[in-house]
């Protein structure tokens, strides 16, 4: 499936524990159409849904939808915090091509 970070898995933890409306709530993870490149990530904290698969690392839930799964399958899902932004980082082995903004991608063959 999706491979999680220990970054990753501090930061969501982080995020949850600001508000106490979050506690059952996961960090979804999806490809949506769009983008330079034809795919991009989305990412917002959500509550399971039917049909997701549900990764779990330490307590924490990361959360995909099934339209999604191909795209992500051995993808990598970490977090930087650095001098030029902070944010969720997705290393993707299916991504033939990402556009300058890296957010947005192309497979090499239909998923």
């Amino acid at each position: 499936m999706i491979n999680v970070s220990d970054n990753a898995v501090r930061q969501l933890r982080s995020l949850l524990a600001a508000q106490v409306e979050n506690s059952r709530k996961g960090l979804r993870v999806q490809v949506a159409k769009g983008g330079c490149s034809g795919l991009h990530y989305e990412m917002a904290l959500d509550e399971k849904k039917d049909g997701d698969a549900v990764v779990e690392r330490d307590g924490m839930q990361f959360l995909i939808d099934d339209e999604s799964i191909p795209y992500l399958r051995g993808a990598t899902l970490d977090f930087h915090d650095g001098l030029t932004g902070a944010g969720f980082h997705i290393v993707n082995p299916n991504a033939s091509r990402t556009c300058g903004c890296g957010s947005s991608f192309e497979t090499a063959r239909p998923v």
